[in-house]
């Protein structure tokens, strides 16, 4: 009897930690290779939640598919570089390229038809192996088998040479980068296991400065220098194209690397290995990975029968967090925009913001999910305000890249006030906001608002672009000025924010681009997807710009005609397929009519119906999108990644709602895909979302409550998520067309 009362104790004890320990390998469910192919450009190897340093294999360099540096169309690898971009369309980083070989030292990678003439090897996708935090992966051409992890600042190499009595060796390539060219670099042999140096280069980011040290478990026989192909004399160097060539004396075995970074100089690279890696255990850092990575993608929990979209989803949630990435040392040092050294930062710096991408979703995420990191973030911007006169607008190794248009910080740094986060001086955020767009009257037509009330074209390119982000940059900061109780200064941002209305031309409903005389640029051709047009929009078409004024959606549909011409006019750019165009830019992806889900300008575009009483239509294309355009292949983005945001956007359409303009704090009800979500947030709260009757025929929301009571309206605010509750969707297969079709259950622009 006794026995039998202890089983009954300890059995359902052990069936809950069971279940505890599968929710928190959640890490199974990720396929890193997913936007690895087509024009994804996502970041394969080995790297931690928003670190530093991503570790991983590079190919041969062969132009736009090519951004992170490797391709799963491709078979040779390079070598392995401790920095890369994920999802960019633009090319950088790459840095401090290391790659083991075996025979006779060669200093060059080769070409794609002659690899064999340099170090580079063919690589099968048969003993590739990714997961969070670890890369594998055998080099043909040597039979060495790779292994890669990473903590925060140090990526940890594992090579196993064969037994095949070749020499050894292992080249560090400071030539080498991903689409930049090495304007200065170093390298100096401290000791025959420590190497330290740095790279310099220019790229997509100008005067990027990276310093590194490698320590090696065993030590090398020789270490000889190369200018190219050149031999120098000595253990140290500098030289723009130098590399260095590290071989053993006998048969190695196993290989042991720790390569640290940082942004400021040798000394602290050395102090990052020792602080995160101060031993040999490769396992325990693998683990160590995988730990980490399953604690931020438990933030999450879903349940539904379809492993494929447990796997999209997990994919997709880890897509957004690797960048933005740390960009300090392990005792906060960091470098600023100004290349000044600041030390002992008192919040985490970090760099890597596709702002014009990420402020639409993937920043909105975080207030959700990493409440945590978004003071640092804002700290890092406002830090950027200060180094360089304006807050960040693309942001890549500590560099402006200037690049897209808008001033796009200023939403996210508005929004995060706006929701509440407070670790950062309220004073010197609304300063950058204001500052950051009004007083750079030089930046990209910025000048003209003040005057003409718009960007002319024959000023600068994406006129209608720049004049349309800058009012949704103006509109956010409304908000925060009205918050902050200044009157004048919310009057003055909500007149700017509706500025985009002189574009509208009546004749042919379309925002189109004005030169500085007010006469209309007459190249338009809303049937074409390029070409020359286009110059006046960023990546997306005149359709697609039609939509691109979250602030002030009403306005909008006053300029349409109305609530019926409105709705009509989206359900011609959704339905109405877009000619094909041989000169189409290939980004122009995930046609669904006009309207291309593969970049950002129109990612709010399908949550428009509900402002005009349809949200079936809305829920209807929600989860077209959702199941058509997101697979579990390496295809399975149908645009470039975009630094989490292609992610993002499918992280909140899976929850059944979206942030169309992020700084009012709503959120808009589209379809939700799973049966149950659970949503950790801080201090232990929880936001619980069920779908009752959830099929993939049943898309269409038939009624909601929220903590038990019946909810009519169409969109959820922030504060209702982040104190916790329930959220009850009951859907069926027919749209409940009464659904927020009142005018008081609608979103509006300005809550």
């Amino acid at each position: 009897m006794k026995r039998y009362l202890f089983l009954l104790l300890i059995i359902p004890a052990l069936l809950i930690q069971m279940a505890d320990a599968a929710a928190q390998q959640l890490t199974r469910y990720v396929n890193p290779l997913i936007g690895a192919g087509g024009h994804g450009h996502v970041f394969v190897g080995a790297s931690v939640p928003f670190g530093a340093v991503q570790v991983g294999p590079s190919n041969i360099f062969k132009g736009w598919d090519w951004c992170s540096g490797y391709h799963y169309s491709d078979s040779i690898i390079i070598g392995f570089p401790q920095t890369h971009l994920s999802g960019t369309g633009g090319c950088d980083l790459g840095d401090v390229l290391i790659m083991p070989f075996t025979g006779e030292i060669k200093t060059d990678k080769g070409t794609q038809e002659h690899h064999r003439t340099g170090y580079s090897s063919l690589f099968s996708h048969s003993t590739e192996q990714v997961r969070p935090g670890y890369y594998n992966v055998v080099l043909d051409d040597y039979k060495i088998r790779v292994e890669l992890t990473a903590t925060e600042r140090v990526g940890f190499h594992q090579y196993h040479y064969p037994d095949d009595h070749k020499e050894a060796h292992i080249i560090i390539d400071l030539k080498e980068g991903t689409g930049d060219r090495s304007t200065d670099a170093r390298l100096q042999l401290l000791n025959d296991t420590t190497i330290v140096g740095y790279r310099f280069s220019s790229g997509w980011a100008k005067n990027q400065q990276l310093f590194f040290a490698v320590i090696l478990s065993r030590p090398v026989s020789s270490f000889n220098l190369y200018r190219n192909d050149t031999l120098l004399n000595g253990s140290s160097a500098r030289d723009k194209n130098l590399k260095g060539v590290l071989t053993f004396q006998h048969n190695p075995g196993v290989v042991k690397l720790k390569v640290g970074i940082s942004p400021v100089n040798e000394e602290n690279a050395l102090a990052n290995i020792r602080t995160e890696i101060p031993h040999w255990n490769f396992n325990a850092i693998v683990r160590q990975a995988d730990d980490k990575w399953n604690k931020e993608l438990s933030k999450i929990g879903i349940e539904t029968p379809d492993t494929a979209y447990k796997k999209i989803f997990y994919t997709a949630l880890y897509h957004t967090m690797i960048d933005p990435a740390l960009f300090n040392d392990a005792n906060n040092d960091y470098r600023g925009t100004d290349k000044k050294v600041y030390r002992k930062a008192p919040f985490k710096n970090y760099t890597i913001f596709s702002l014009w991408d990420t402020y639409r979703a993937l920043h909105p995420l975080y207030t959700i999910i990493q409440q945590e990191k978004v003071d640092d973030i804002i700290n890092s911007m406002l830090a950027v305000y200060q180094q360089q006169g304006k807050l960040p607008i693309w942001h890549l190794a500590g560099c402006e890249t200037n690049l897209m248009p808008g001033v796009s910080a200023t939403q996210v740094v508005a929004e995060a006030w706006l929701k509440g986060f407070r670790g950062f001086d309220t004073r010197l955020a609304y300063e950058a906001v204001k500052h950051s767009i009004l007083s750079q009257d030089q930046y990209r037509g910025l000048g003209y608002l003040k005057s003409l009330h718009y960007v002319p074209y024959e000023v600068t390119r994406e006129s209608v672009a720049r004049t349309m982000e800058y009012g949704i940059s103006d509109g956010s900061i409304a908000l925060m000025a009205k918050q902050l109780g200044q009157n004048a200064d919310d009057d003055l941002f909500t007149q700017r924010s509706k500025y985009y209305r002189i574009l509208f031309d009546p004749k042919t409903n379309f925002f189109r681009g004005k030169d500085s005389t007010g006469a209309w640029n007459p190249r338009l051709d809303p049937w074409k997807s390029s070409r020359p047009w286009i110059n006046d929009y960023c990546e997306g078409n005149v359709w697609e710009y039609t939509w691109l004024a979250p602030q002030d959606v009403e306005g909008v549909i006053g300029l349409l005609g109305g609530d019926q011409q409105f709705s009509a006019r989206l359900d011609s750019f959704f339905n109405t397929p877009l000619p094909p165009d041989p000169d189409a830019p290939p980004d122009i992806a995930g046609l669904v009519g006009m309207y291309a889900h593969g970049n950002e300008p129109g990612h709010h575009n399908i949550y428009l119906y509900p402002y005009v009483g349809q949200q079936w239509k809305t829920a209807e294309k929600a989860r077209y999108i959702l199941t058509a355009l997101y697979k579990d292949a390496t295809d399975g983005i149908s645009g470039n990644e975009d630094c989490g945001q292609m992610s993002a956007w499918y992280i909140f359409s899976s929850l059944g709602f979206y942030p169309v303009f992020p700084a009012n704090g709503a959120y808009v009800i589209g379809s939700p895909l799973f049966d149950k979500v659970v949503v950790h947030l801080s201090k232990g709260k929880k936001f619980i979302i069920t779908a009752v009757n959830n099929q993939p025929a049943n898309k269409y929301i038939q009624k909601v409550k929220l903590n038990g009571k019946p909810y009519h309206k169409t969109y959820i605010l922030h504060q209702d998520i982040v104190r916790g509750g329930n959220l009850e969707f009951v859907m069926g297969s027919k749209p409940n067309k009464n659904f927020g079709s009142l005018k008081e259950n609608r979103p509006k622009s300005v809550y």
